[in-house]
């Protein structure tokens, strides 16, 4: 069995300091006015309280699906490395770019700024980027791009697509159990349209026609359970709310979640903050089907 710990949007906030404000001075107004109003929904301390359960709980791998940061800053981006050391060693821990990370355009030697050990086991590169580990294969995917003040919307495009293609083809023919992960969702109405995958019907194609066994996301907020098609049936799409949110701002309070995968079943365990104690702790569980990939239970 693999266990694996799944956590999204912690939303570090902006480092304090001269330097820091100067920097965030050149990113867009919109965005710091939305933030100063979003802050009191991401609390540092709950945050710190979730790292702290994830490392309780002692996971084979730790899967975080996106927005570290708020406006992609250089220091934002020092501080998303500090805190991603915490949960574990690079080769632990794999980090989906959010379209926070991508707020504004950059080149290519400071995109993502220093995340690269945290994308896959080849480090630097082109996405998608894999992790083999015994039976499972983590296949990481960017749908990060800049976009147009009041829009949060996110692309693979078509090369990253057909990488995708062949890898997860690869990987089937290896016996894999192949979880994919990107931070906007690949299935509708779990965000609106100004927040959507733009090519999600490309992603949902590959899908159908190479399979995959698990998919996961972030960027909703909200703990979101779908399917998309394969050859083998129905793939579960698992979405995870905030690891920092605070409860009564509109979204659920933090919560991750631990995903035992083996051949014969997935079980996913809810862990989160408890509103009326302010502890962290199970939520629920619930089973998926067993997958079809062939490798004896």
């Amino acid at each position: 069995m693999f266990r694996l710990a799944h956590l999204s949007d912690p939303h570090l906030p902006p480092p304090a300091g001269p330097g820091a404000r100067g920097e965030l001075a050149a990113k867009r107004a919109l965005s710091r006015l939305a933030w100063r109003r979003k802050r009191r929904g991401h609390d540092p301390a709950v945050l710190a309280a979730i790292t702290a359960d994830v490392a309780a709980q002692a996971c084979d791998h730790v899967a975080v699906t996106g927005d570290l940061t708020n406006f992609s800053t250089l220091a934002e981006f020092a501080g998303a490395r500090a805190w991603l050391e915490t949960l574990g060693p690079a080769s632990g821990v794999t980090v989906s770019p959010g379209n926070h990370d991508a707020l504004v355009a950059q080149d290519e030697g400071r995109r993502f700024a220093g995340l690269a050990p945290w994308f896959g086991d080849a480090g630097d590169g082109d996405f998608p980027h894999v992790r083999r580990r015994g039976e499972v294969a983590l296949v990481n995917l960017c749908s990060a791009i800049p976009t147009p003040p009041l829009f949060a919307t996110g692309r693979l495009g078509a090369q990253q697509i057909e990488r995708l293609a062949d890898l997860l083809s690869e990987l089937g023919r290896e016996k894999r159990l192949r979880v994919v992960l990107l931070h906007h969702p690949p299935v509708d109405g779990v965000v609106s349209r100004r927040k959507a995958l733009i090519d999600a019907a490309g992603l949902r194609e590959v899908l159908a026609r190479c399979g995959a066994e698990l998919v996961l996301h972030g960027h909703g907020h909200e703990a979101a359970f779908g399917k998309t098609a394969s050859p083998a049936g129905p793939i579960p799409v698992l979405g995870v709310p905030s690891a920092s949110a605070t409860p009564g701002h509109g979204h659920p309070a933090a919560r991750w979640h631990a995903i035992e995968i083996s051949a014969a079943q997935v079980e996913v365990i809810a862990r989160g903050l408890d509103t009326a104690t302010g502890v962290i702790g199970e939520i629920g569980r619930y089973r998926l089907p067993a997958f079809r990939t062939g490798i004896a239970a």
